[in-house]
């Protein structure tokens, strides 16, 4: 694994004040190993889903269950992790 790329688009729901997101994330964007998840609409705001994108690939067996702490270890196996998230999309923009 060399890149880890999480797009999360995220809708307000104007009525009852809360955010909801959905997220796609891609495993070696452009190499021959490129695999993509996808990370459901949910509940979450600010960057909540850079959290549960990695919850995702721990219950997809592609990162390890250990209780570890992912950002430093992103760092000492050299991974470059990439995230954006577009705000202000429309409700069907986010449930794929």
């Amino acid at each position: 694994m060399k890149t880890i790329d999480i797009q999360a688009k995220e809708w307000f729901d104007k009525i009852n004040g809360n955010s909801y997101f959905s997220a796609l994330v891609t495993i070696d964007l452009g190499l021959d190993t490129e695999k993509t998840i996808y990370v459901p609409f949910q509940y979450g705001y600010e960057s909540h889903y850079k959290t549960v994108a990695i919850e995702q690939l721990q219950k997809d067996g592609i990162l390890p269950n250990e209780g570890t702490l992912y950002w430093r270890w992103f760092s000492d196996n050299n991974i470059e992790v990439r995230s954006s998230k577009k705000t202000k999309c429309l409700k069907n923009e986010v449930i794929v």
